[in-house]
């Protein structure tokens, strides 16, 4: 959808003729057909004083509407030739009437097509071939002063009308392009969003598999029941993983709106990633101080993919695997603190880092408007800091 306005957006205006638009190219060449030669043949009958219209006449007024269909690949070229045969049958003193049709139409593609310099100069050459190459020649009398004003008036006029439909038709433009930016910017973004909330929801059971697999080979033939037990904590992990990322595909495939698999990421299942952390060998206390209930939705699932991605590094990084989960809810921010007593130090893990952990962690809170730091505790161990506003907190 989004490539289509793109498209829409960026098409010319002075595209080629094409076989698309045969209908429209009819029925304008029909009606100038009806309106160019018709009515200039009808009220010819009302101009003695003219000369007689001619098969010669009738031609220039032929030829004029029917180069109009090739206006869009040359306009300026149309546009000349239809003014060329207009300005002859005009001095050759031919029957007054809408002769002006096919130059009306091919000035105004002229205009619209940003041909502004020629769109002038045909302007300025219509005022003076219909009013003095005629004199000039000695086919027509002089005109009268009047006339020539009201000659110039007409053309400025019709000039400012056309070049007020352009600049609409460009600011139409530009505001389709800019909606198609602003369509492909959010949908960007959105992708981002989906690739960050795939890493944190999965980085984590991942990790707490590659733990336990760990235990489980190491206790598999000195204590098989604690062994079974790690294998059981993978089944569980694996299958919670799987879950959230059916869940975050069907969002892409659009086949799990209605019945979402994974619950959502909210501080309400904080004890829940505790738990799960805690099963997997680390030791995380949680100390809450504030009402969790009511934080808005973009601060609640941030505040739990910091925490939730902050004791995956302790699971992978730390030298020693327990860790402090501190939240203090207050009236205009939420402050998050995970504290582990490790060396502070990354160690070559057994399963690849996604790479994007702390990144992935300040982008969340700095796209709320939060601050967030890491880095090593003096003496020893690493601390998470976040603090994300609540409301209108900046």
């Amino acid at each position: 959808m989004t490539h289509d306005v793109v498209a829409a957006a960026e098409a010319p205006a002075n595209r080629p003729f094409t076989p698309g638009r045969p209908r429209f190219e009819a029925v304008l060449v029909a009606a100038g057909i009806a309106v160019q030669i018709g009515i200039t043949l009808l009220a010819a009958q009302h101009q003695p004083q003219r000369r007689d219209i001619d098969g010669y006449g009738v031609a220039l007024l032929a030829l004029a509407i029917a180069a109009l269909p090739l206006r869009r690949r040359w306009p300026v070229g149309v546009l000349a030739f239809a003014f060329v045969t207009t300005v002859t049958y005009f001095i050759a003193d031919y029957p007054r009437g809408p002769i002006f049709f096919a130059l009306v139409v091919s000035l105004a593609q002229v205009v619209l097509t940003g041909h502004r310099r020629a769109a002038i100069a045909s302007i300025v050459l219509g005022m003076v071939a219909f009013t003095w190459l005629g004199p000039v020649l000695g086919t027509q009398d002089t005109p009268p002063i009047g006339g020539v004003i009201g000659l110039g008036a007409w053309l400025v006029a019709l000039l400012s009308v056309m070049e007020l439909v352009r600049s609409r038709r460009e600011r139409a433009r530009e505001e389709a392009l800019s909606r198609a930016e602003s369509l492909q910017r959010r949908a960007s973004d959105e992708r981002l969003r989906i690739a960050q909330e795939l890493h944190d929801a999965v980085a984590h059971n991942i990790s707490l598999i590659n733990i336990h697999a760990g235990v489980a080979l190491h206790l598999f033939d000195e204590q098989p029941q604690q062994a079974r037990d790690a294998l059981a904590t993978i089944k569980q992990s694996s299958k919670e993983a799987l879950v959230e990322l059916r869940s975050i595909l069907g969002i892409l495939r659009r086949a799990d709106e209605d019945a979402p698999r994974a619950p959502t990421p909210s501080l309400a299942r904080l004890d829940e990633l505790v738990a799960r952390s805690n099963a997997a060998g680390l030791e995380v206390r949680v100390d809450v101080e504030g009402d969790l209930n009511n934080l808005p939705r973009n601060v609640d699932v941030a505040a739990y993919r910091i925490i939730q991605e902050s004791l995956t590094n302790v699971a992978r990084h730390a030298d020693r695997a327990d860790a402090v989960v501190r939240v203090r809810a207050a009236a205009d921010a939420l402050n998050l603190e995970v504290l582990d007593d490790g060396s502070g130090r990354t160690k070559p893990p057994e399963l690849p880092s996604g790479g994007n952990g702390i990144a992935g962690m300040r982008e969340r809170a700095t796209a709320i408007g939060g601050s967030f730091e890491a880095g090593p505790r003096p003496g020893r161990g690493f601390a998470v800091r976040a603090r994300l506003p609540i409301g209108d907190a900046p």
